[in-house]
């Protein structure tokens, strides 16, 4: 087993004995309402195991299969292992208010307060403040790590399908001579591959439809090395492209494309009848009904072009330029007659829709830029370290005419507005938690108002201002804190679930067959610090207005 299956069974097993052990020690002390919460607990902790070990027996669907059943087994799976750790939580809530309890004259009062039921109003409202701050922390690490997520996915397949540092020229036009700065590039440490790649602009017609896309020349060795497209391939076999005379005739048991609930489609067998009745013909009659297809480059395309223009692999579609040659009638558009090779699928809609694939000496020919490329595509050993690497790429090339360009310069806009995104929703859910703030503000001035008595003779008896204003400021951080605990676990609880079980999407609506996550440490922690902050500074007010009264006014209508 994997450490992680293991983590996913030695956890809840350590949790699921803990609350048992706890809750006979309830049940053994009177307090049966507790005990039989507790157990409850457990049977949600072996529920989480149990239906863990059975998604892990569940198969691995991609694309647009979707399974009810699947769905139902992961969901419940998060369900019952938050439900768990809410009741973990909850059991050893008491253990630690009993801590409080046995230090200091403060943090004993105000264990006391939060512990309170005799005052069932400002218990009610000590709950809800809790339950306020718990939603609010709750939903704001949630949607960080969802938001977190979707900006790694976004990453992950703008590098997966782009390179990690592109050199061309300003012109955006084909430049010669690039062996010997191809050999240099590959020679700076850090670099790990490079390959040259001819692009342009042309439309695609099939029998039924056209488009408008980017065709790139590539190298079909080394393409491989800069970018993920071999290993995207859906339907179709990379090697296709390279050896376009295998697709003249397709096995019979050959996928050549998958339907929308991801049925697959295979060729079939050629018609016997057909191919003897040849047979029989005038020779002059059976080569010009010969059903042998002719040869032609291969072509790689996404899914949603495929579906765009109703292709499988091995159908034809032409190549469309307006930039052709000079004719009687003016300048006549340049065609050419290309088979698809493969069908890919990146995770990206504009990719899938746009871009097309094919050999670089096809892309050459075609564009008539025979010797020149457009572009160098380089790889990086760590895409973070893509800008300091492409300072010495640059110096390495020595092409004054060439530019060079890392992908968080490409993609520049792109993640700057990610990035805003992020911080706006950060900022405006956390005034959410200001707002549950508000009601342990509202909770310490009550219980300053009605403990006003006990706090006089509490000063009375020797308390200072000081201490008074600790008690108080503690017990609102202590409201605080409990909530934060609450909300903050919760939502790591539910990311994390999501996480390993993940959450299926239709891709078809979405673009993405699971909902992104990443559970990062330190956004959880910048949550769980903002809420105490603004749950902290809510307790100031109430705290010093309890610091302030006199034993005298407190005790005068007694």
């Amino acid at each position: 087993m994997t450490p992680l299956q293991l983590a996913l069974f030695a956890l809840p097993l350590v949790g699921v004995v803990a609350l048992v052990i706890r809750a006979t020690h309830e049940w053994r002390a009177g307090r049966r309402g507790r005990s039989v919460f507790e157990y409850i607990g457990a049977l949600f902790g072996v529920g989480f195991g149990g239906l863990t070990y059975w998604t892990l027996l569940l198969p691995v669907l991609r694309g647009s299969q979707w399974s009810l059943k699947d769905m139902l087994i992961r969901a419940g799976a998060i369900v019952c292992g938050v439900v768990f750790v809410l009741v973990l939580l909850a059991a050893f809530l008491p253990w630690m208010l009993d801590k409080l309890e046995g230090r200091t004259f403060t943090s004993f009062v105000s264990a006391r307060h939060v512990r309170s039921q005799k005052s069932g109003f400002l218990t009610v409202i000590s709950v809800l403040s809790i339950c306020g701050v718990g939603v609010s922390s709750c939903a704001l690490s949630s949607v960080v790590s969802v938001m977190g997520g979707f900006s790694q996915d976004l990453k992950r397949k703008i590098l997966g399908n782009n390179a990690h540092i592109v050199i061309d020229n300003d012109a955006v036009t084909p430049w010669g001579d690039y062996d010997d700065v191809l050999a240099r590039v590959r020679a700076v440490p850090g670099v790990t591959a490079a390959t040259p790649v001819v692009y342009g602009e042309v439309m695609v017609a099939s029998s039924s439809n056209l488009a408008g896309v980017q065709i790139r020349g590539v190298e079909p060795k080394t393409i491989g090395q800069v970018i993920d497209l071999p290993t995207n391939i859906e339907v179709g076999k990379f090697e296709y492209l390279e050896n376009p005379e295998k697709l003249r005739k397709l096995p019979a048991e050959e996928v050549i494309g998958v339907g929308p609930s991801g049925e697959r489609y295979t060729k079939g067998i050629e018609l016997p009848a057909l191919s003897n009745a040849l047979d029989d013909l005038d020779p002059l009659v059976k080569s010009a009904l010969d059903t042998k297809l002719p040869m032609r480059p291969g072509l790689i395309v996404g899914r949603e072009l495929a579906k765009t223009l109703h292709v499988y692999v091995g159908d034809e579609v032409t190549l469309v330029s307006p930039l052709g040659d000079l004719g009687p009638m003016g300048v006549m558009p340049r065609t050419r007659r290309v088979r698809i090779a493969a069908i890919f699928y990146s995770g990206m809609y504009e990719y899938d829709a746009t871009h097309v694939y094919t050999t670089i000496d096809v892309a050459q020919e075609y564009f008539s830029t025979t010797g020149k490329i457009s572009a160098i595509d380089v790889k990086v050993d760590d895409a973070e370290r893509a800008e300091a690497i492409a300072g010495p790429v640059r110096v390495a090339m020595d092409r004054s005419e060439l530019r060079v360009r890392d992908w968080r310069e490409i993609n520049k806009n792109l993640f700057s507005a990610l990035k805003l995104e992020r911080f706006a929703t950060f900022i405006i859910l956390s005034l959410a938690i200001a707002v549950a703030s508000f009601c342990i503000l509202c909770t310490l001035l009550l219980m300053v108002t009605e403990k006003g008595k006990e706090i006089a003779i509490l000063k009375a008896l020797g308390a200072t201002d000081n201490a008074i204003l600790r008690t108080f400021m503690l017990e609102g951080v202590l409201i605080g804190g409990i909530g934060t605990t609450f909300g903050v676990v919760t939502g790591l609880a539910v990311c994390t679930g999501l996480s390993w079980f993940g959450l299926r999407l239709d891709p078809d609506v979405y673009y993405i067959d699971r909902l992104p996550i990443n559970v990062s440490g330190w956004d959880f922690l910048a949550v769980a610090v903002s809420a105490m902050t603004i749950c902290t500074l809510a307790t100031l007010i109430p705290a010093a207005a309890a610091s302030t009264i006199r034993p005298v006014e407190g005790l005068r209508y007694e």
